[in-house]
């Protein structure tokens, strides 16, 4: 039985697990999933396997790492969101990044919002972080726009592998008002 972490009204977050693998691959094979987060849509299960075991080692090795976001009402997987701990990106290291990735048919209901507002709860309350950072490409203008309604600050633009991005942070005290 996988841990869950967090509830929500309609979700549940909990641990990935192996048995995750072919959902995640029905999402990162999507073109339009990974159009914004410079990656090619996954061609082979076993490139999610592989992810998943990277999640897992995460879990082990920095104590967090991203979650299985379920709905539910009928259990499903619908995308994954929460915190993951980037040794050095954008001139700070390590720091600890909100993600999310949802399947399309569940874009536009709230979920990412939802799940993230509860991921950021974790990070001030569970964890005592006192800032959260975040960065999205600067023409994903949905996720962009889910981070500002989370209270994100945007700071600066940077590269990140060649593509422009936002560069995000949110401190505690912001948070918890």
């Amino acid at each position: 039985m996988a841990k869950i972490f967090i509830e929500t009204e309609r979700l549940l977050l909990r641990e990935i697990i192996p048995e995750d693998a072919e959902g995640f691959f029905a999402m990162d094979s999507n073109p339009e999933v990974v159009k914004y987060i410079g990656i090619k849509p996954l061609t082979n299960i076993s490139q999610s396997v592989e992810m998943i075991k990277n999640i897992r080692t995460q879990y082990r090795e920095n104590g967090i790492g991203r979650w299985a976001v379920i709905k539910k009402e009928n259990h499903q997987l619908i995308g994954w969101s929460g915190l993951k701990l980037i040794k050095e990106i954008n001139n700070h290291k390590n720091i600890h990044d909100l993600g999310y990735r949802f399947t399309p048919e569940h874009w536009g209901k709230g979920y990412a919002t939802e799940s993230s507002s509860a991921v950021l709860d974790f990070g001030f309350n569970t964890m005592n972080l006192e800032k959260i950072y975040a960065y999205a490409d600067v023409n994903n203008d949905a996720s962009n726009y889910v981070l500002r309604k989370l209270g994100f600050e945007e700071k600066e633009t940077f590269n990140d592998e060649g593509d422009e991005c936002f560069w995000y942070e949110i401190d505690r005290i912001k948070f918890l008002k």
